[in-house]
């Protein structure tokens, strides 16, 4: 098992630089508002042309989190205790869930539910955001004995 470190010293040139998540938004700037201004994603790059918008907000590390329909389910009954997400769920490590649970609901955000503790020592809420994307906001807890948080943590926080 490799750990963040591990991987830190990994001078193998990865085959993947950047995982970037499109998503089509029938109202581009209330998403942008949302996205970039309430939920506070740097705008990396924005372009504008006759036959469009787009614009790349920096969401911090990015990973892929693949979970099986039977992890999907029971992550969905602990944060929000019935299945309620789609096949793409996108996780957001804020530094306090509860105060941007209550930022993203004024800017318009659905609550499916409120900040909960999980099994996995974090602190996680679901909420329907704009463009169809359910989210996840988790706020990392740490272990309980006080030392440094494992890698297994943050798989299971999202």
């Amino acid at each position: 098992m490799t750990t963040p470190d591990d991987d830190a010293r990994d001078t193998t040139p990865a085959a993947v630089r950047e995982l970037r998540l499109v998503v089509t938004a029938q109202d581009y700037d209330a998403a942008l508002a949302f996205y970039r201004d309430a939920l506070g994603l740097p705008e990396r790059a924005a372009y504008a042309s006759e036959d469009g918008r787009v614009t790349i907000l920096e969401a911090g590390r990015a990973t892929l989190e693949i979970a099986d329909p039977a992890q999907a389910e029971f992550i969905d009954d602990v944060e929000v205790g019935r299945r309620v997400a789609g096949h793409v769920r996108v996780a957001f490590e804020v530094p306090d869930a509860t105060e941007a649970t209550g930022r993203l609901e004024a800017a318009g955000a659905e609550v499916l539910a409120r900040p909960t503790r999980t099994p996995w020592r974090s602190l996680n809420a679901r909420l329907e955001g704009p463009a169809g994307l359910q989210l996840t906001l988790f706020e990392e807890l740490g272990p309980a004995d006080g030392t440094e948080p494992g890698a297994a943590d943050g798989a299971a926080a999202g």
